[in-house]
C-alpha cells in the first residue's frame, strides 16, 4: 500500500515537474517572440514571471529581461539587472552584460567610464566582436570629447584674457580721461590765473596813466604855481641880494634900513597903479584933432 502510494506522488510530482518545465519553455518562447515584435511589456511581464514567480535560474532569462527594459526606456531598472550578471560564470553573458553596461554609459557621454567597461567585455571574452567595435568607437569619441574640452578651455582662456585686456584698456583710458581732465582743469587755472595778472597790470597801468593825465586841482595848481613863483622871487631876491649888500656897505646903510625903504617904495608904487585902475578914462573927443 505504501509502495504504491508512492509511486502516486511521485508520479504526480514528475508530472508537475514536466508542467514547470513547459510553462518555462512557454513563458520564454512567448517572451522571445514579444520582444522581437517589439511588445517589450509583454516581454518583461514573461521574463518576470520566470525568474519571480517560478523561480528560473537562467542567466540568460535575466540578460534577456535587461534588454527587454532598456528597449522599454527603463535604463535604471536595466542597468541594475546587468550589473547582476557581471559575477556569473557563463563568460559570454558576462562580456554581455559588460559590453550593454558601457553602451549605457557612453550614451550618457561617460566615454572614459564605457572605455572601461567595454575592456572588462573584452578581457571576459575577447571573441566578442562587437564589444570590440564600440570599444574602438568609445576611444575615438574620447579623444573627440578631449579636444573639445581642451579648446573650449583655451577659447575660456582666450576670452577671459580678451575680457582682463578689455578691462585693462578701459582703466588706461579712464586714468588718461581723467589726467586729461586734470591738466586741462590746470590751464584753465594759469591760463585764469595770467588774465588776472594781465588784468591786475592793466588796472595798474589804466590807474598810472589816468593819474598822470588827469588834471590837478586847481586850488592845488595855483598853491604849486604860488610856491614856485615865491621860489623865484626868493631865488631872485637871493641874487640881487649879493650885490646890494655890496653897495649898502659903501653908502653906509643897513640892510634892515634898506628893507624898509624898498618896502615903501613898493607900497607907493603899488598905490599908484591901483589909483590910475580906478581914475575913469574920458572918451575922446573925434571932433577935435589928435594934437
Amino acid at each position: 500500500m505504501k509502495l504504491i502510494i508512492g509511486i502516486v506522488v511521485l508520479a504526480f510530482t514528475a508530472f508537475g515537474v514536466i508542467d514547470n518545465i513547459a510553462t518555462v519553455n512557454r513563458l520564454k518562447k512567448e517572451a522571445a517572440q514579444a520582444y522581437q515584435n517589439g511588445d517589450y511589456a509583454t516581454a518583461i511581464a514573461h521574463y518576470q514571471t520566470l525568474l519571480d514567480s517560478l523561480q528560473v535560474e537562467d542567466p540568460n532569462v535575466r540578460l534577456n529581461l535587461a534588454h527587454s527594459l532598456i528597449q522599454a526606456g527603463d535604463t535604471i531598472s536595466a542597468q541594475r539587472n546587468y550589473s547582476r550578471l557581471i559575477k556569473v560564470e557563463d563568460r559570454n553573458v558576462k562580456s554581455v552584460a559588460y559590453q550593454q553596461m558601457g553602451v549605457i554609459a557612453s550614451g550618457q557621454k561617460q566615454y572614459e567610464e564605457a572605455l572601461n567597461i567595454f575592456k572588462e567585455s573584452l578581457k571576459a571574452n575577447p571573441a566578442n566582436e562587437e564589444a570590440r567595435y564600440n570599444y574602438e568607437l568609445v576611444k575615438e569619441l574620447l579623444k573627440k570629447q578631449e579636444e573639445e574640452q581642451q579648446q573650449n578651455q583655451d577659447q575660456q582662456q582666450d576670452q577671459k584674457e580678451q575680457q582682463d585686456q578689455e578691462k585693462q584698456d578701459q582703466q588706461q583710458q579712464k586714468d588718461q580721461q581723467q589726467q586729461d581732465q586734470q591738466q586741462q582743469q590746470q590751464g584753465e587755472k594759469g591760463e585764469q590765473t595770467d588774465e588776472n595778472e594781465e588784468g591786475q597790470k592793466q588796472d595798474q597801468q589804466n590807474q598810472e596813466g589816468e593819474s598822470e593825465g588827469k588834471p590837478q586841482d586847481p586850488n592845488e595848481q595855483n598853491a604849486q604855481e604860488g610856491e614856485q613863483q615865491q621860489e623865484g622871487e626868493k631865488s631872485e631876491d637871493e641874487q640881487s641880494v649879493s650885490p646890494m649888500s655890496d653897495r649898502l656897505k659903501e653908502m653906509n646903510i643897513s640892510e634892515e634900513k634898506a628893507r624898509m625903504i624898498l618896502e615903501a617904495m613898493r607900497n607907493n608904487e603899488m598905490q599908484y597903479i591901483q589909483q590910475n585902475r580906478r581914475r575913469p578914462e574920458k572918451p575922446r573927443d573925434r571932433t577935435k584933432p589928435d594934437w
